[in-house]
């Protein structure tokens, strides 16, 4: 409402004041946002996640697709060998 309706209500200046203050406080208020896990864990939590999933990606891969034993992923003969069929020129 408009001070000057506000006004014809009866009310007086300071009463008025106060409510439109009252209502300009409640607008200003902002909304606090309490996180369950901080961005730093977060971040980590991520990292973890991505290095198992990319692990567990190499195991099946090469273990359950393939015909390799699992352990077989892990080797370091394994890893040379794929890398050389990958750029091996034709």
């Amino acid at each position: 409402m408009a001070e000057k309706e506000l006004l014809q209500e009866g009310k007086t200046r300071e009463e008025i004041k106060s409510e439109m203050k009252t209502e300009t406080e409640s607008q200003n208020k902002k909304w606090i946002r309490v996180r369950l896990l901080p961005i730093w864990l977060r971040v980590i939590l991520f990292v973890l996640f991505f290095a198992v999933s990319l692990i567990l990606g190499a195991v099946v891969g090469y273990s359950v697709i393939g015909d390799g034993k699992a352990s077989d992923a892990f080797k370091k003969s394994t890893w040379e060998h794929i890398i050389e069929i990958v750029t091996k020129e034709k």
